[in-house]
């Protein structure tokens, strides 16, 4: 079924549906990874995007219910050069085309994804249409242009979880919990942290729970008070999508929060924690997208090999305190990739240390996060 994708620029790319007709918009992005196609697909941090994939063969090795990072997918579309119909793997429980269907998301073939790529690197990212039905370019370059645009748009609503959930052995637990009566498991050896829900991705939970805590997922409208009330060992600051400048309740609680109890933020939250010390954001041309970015730890001077998925970046300019400093910064363009206080007990990255895929070099960090709690006397602010 032969398919069409406008860019908002007037630029068309053809190629044909190997999941049947559809119709969507979203911003066009790619993603450098040469696999972890089902983990991209269920990353919450690629809501309202459509991805095209670098690596030309994709689903070779089909899908299994364990490489999943949510609990449905999250892009507008997949884009490929080349499908692989039949996959050959121990762990494949079916084919990427039957999954997609399954949730009515397009998955696109013979796409010139290296001209799409080379495009998007020279112009910039920008909203896109896709369509089976609708094959007439200028009607279909005037609905990407009619699209919402990311920058501005709050898109956390939309992949938050709607309750707290307990997370333990692996799985989530009380979903109907009430907070005003929320009690921690009595477990002396665990910490106790709050994460904020702004789309994590499981594995960062699994991390989290194989250093030892116990994690209470909120919302992330999630107040300061209760958070105050609930009385963490840390506070997590989840990965996300959408600007950050637009999640301005959440900036509000973060900033009430710090020097309260330890901090870790990861992608979103860490845009966020620099948003609540009083920096700004802005938009990337094409943003870092894959598991291969090159990262400089500055404490070290070691290179580290990082997932990543993001748009935006933090304005060091912006931050005035002398106490905020840059810990890690993009080698491919020198943007910032990190944040640490000298003062108190918060840090971020813009990276992904759970990987999922990628490689584990950064996965340090969650140690880290681990020995702040350890080593903070936590104020009596439970009342």
């Amino acid at each position: 079924m032969k398919a069409l994708l406008a860019l908002a620029d007037g630029t068309i790319f053809a190629g044909r549906s190997f999941t049947g007709s559809c119709e969507t918009s979203g911003e066009v992005v790619f993603n450098t990874s040469m696999s972890g196609y089902q983990e991209i697909l269920t990353d919450p941090s690629y809501c309202g995007q459509m991805v095209t994939m670098t690596y030309p063969l994709i689903g070779n090795y089909g899908v299994n219910k364990e490489d999943v990072e949510s609990d449905r997918i999250h892009v507008k579309a997949l884009l490929v050069k080349e499908y692989q119909e039949y996959p050959s793997n121990w762990r494949s429980q079916g084919k990427l085309a039957d999954y997609l269907k399954a949730s009515n998301i397009p998955g696109i073939e013979g796409v010139d994804t290296r001209a799409l790529t080379r495009h998007i690197r020279l112009q910039g990212v920008m909203k896109a249409a896709l369509s089976t039905e609708d094959m007439e370019p200028h009607s279909l370059v005037e609905k990407a242009r009619q699209s919402p645009d990311m920058a501005g748009s709050d898109l956390v609503g939309k992949v938050t979880c709607k309750k707290p959930m307990l997370w333990q052995d692996g799985r989530f637990r009380n979903s109907d919990m009430n907070l005003d009566k929320f009690q921690w498991p009595e477990r002396p050896d665990s910490w106790r942290v709050v994460a904020m829900d702004f789309g994590i991705k499981l594995n960062i939970l699994r991390c989290l729970e194989k250093k030892g805590c116990t994690i209470l997922l909120v919302p992330a409208y999630l107040d300061s008070k209760t958070i105050n009330r609930l009385g963490p060992d840390g506070l997590f600051l989840s990965n996300g999508p959408g600007d950050p400048a637009a999640v301005s309740y959440a900036v509000d609680t973060i900033r009430d929060q710090i020097g309260k109890r330890p901090i870790f933020g990861i992608c979103l939250g860490h845009q966020l924690v620099a948003l609540a010390l009083g920096g700004k954001t802005f938009k990337l041309k094409f943003g870092h997208r894959g598991a291969n970015q090159p990262v400089k730890a500055l404490a070290n001077g070691k290179i580290e090999i990082t997932s990543q998925n993001h748009g935006f970046c933090v304005d060091m300019e912006s931050l005035k305190d002398p106490a905020v400093e840059v810990s890690h910064v993009n080698l491919n363009d020198m943007t910032v990739e990190g944040l640490i206080h000298k003062k108190i007990p918060l840090f971020s990255v813009q990276f992904h240390p759970e990987a999922s895929p990628g490689p584990h070099d950064a996965t340090y960090l969650f140690d880290r996060f681990i020995e702040m709690m350890k080593g903070y006397k936590k104020p009596e602010i439970r009342k």
